[in-house]
């Protein structure tokens, strides 16, 4: 069951649109973009279970100390977080109120895999924009079924292709993997695993050929770009050597 104390997408929408009118851009990521971003199939999301626990945002390392005294005006105290990898780029705060608990992400997001998102956040609003939504999924080693869930919805609410508007950007896609062995092998180990998990999920049936069809779409164009040198050379060692970051 979702928090009832709080509803967490109109509180993820409320700090974004006080945030943008303090020129600070935070845009929203996690479950509660998905459902944002998906507001054909959000009733599906729900009725997957798919749970919102808490909320997750992005904004720029630049504006990172108006962004702290922008949350502590709104309510939120900001919280230690316990050493892990990554740190510096990341913020927790709670609510004084409801106890809702916000994590920002600065520049970018360190966890199994880095995602990059300078010069993007301006690209979508109040969520970051779907390619970085969807990397964001595809590079956590142990991928969950919530996971699952939110990428399936993704796919089922937007076609593969060109640009960002209402579409998952492949060429964004495909260069962030070029360049990145490991992330490439996460990630696309982690779309063919969707392509396993689609025909138990009943509530995903009648959309199944349709989501199989553009994850395909999407390896085919990840597959197709060209490697860097880099790549090439992080690819012969393969999982012999750990290729991703531990995340606690």
């Amino acid at each position: 069951m979702e928090n009832p104390k709080i509803d967490l997408v109109a509180e993820g929408l409320r700090i974004v649109n006080m945030a943008k009118q303090r020129n600070l851009a935070l845009r929203l990521m996690g479950a509660v973009a998905v459902r944002l971003h998906c507001p054909k199939y959000a009733h599906l999301h729900m009725e997957m279970e798919r749970e919102l626990s808490d909320l997750d945002l992005v904004g720029y390392a630049s504006q990172g100390s108006k962004i702290s005294n922008f949350m502590h005006e709104i309510g939120y105290e900001k919280r230690p977080l316990r050493p892990s990898y990554g740190l510096e780029m990341r913020h927790k705060y709670i609510s004084n109120t409801s106890g809702c608990i916000v994590d920002i992400f600065l520049d970018k997001l360190i966890m199994c895999h880095t995602v990059d998102f300078r010069n993007r956040l301006e690209i979508d609003y109040p969520t970051i924009p779907l390619a970085e939504l969807l990397l964001t999924k595809l590079q956590i080693v142990n991928f969950t079924e919530k996971d699952f869930k939110d990428v399936a919805i993704l796919f089922m609410e937007h076609n593969v292709g060109e640009g960002d508007e209402e579409t998952i950007n492949s060429e964004l896609i495909s260069k962030v993997l070029s360049e990145d062995w490991g992330f490439y092998y996460t990630a696309t180990t982690n779309l063919k695993k969707i392509l396993t998990l689609l025909s138990a999920q009943n509530g995903l049936k009648e959309n199944k050929e349709d989501i199989e069809r553009k994850i395909n779409i999407l390896l085919e164009e990840i597959e197709k770009k060209p490697k860097s040198f880099r790549w090439k050379m992080r690819a012969k060692i393969g999982t012999k050597k750990k290729w991703y970051n531990e995340v606690f």
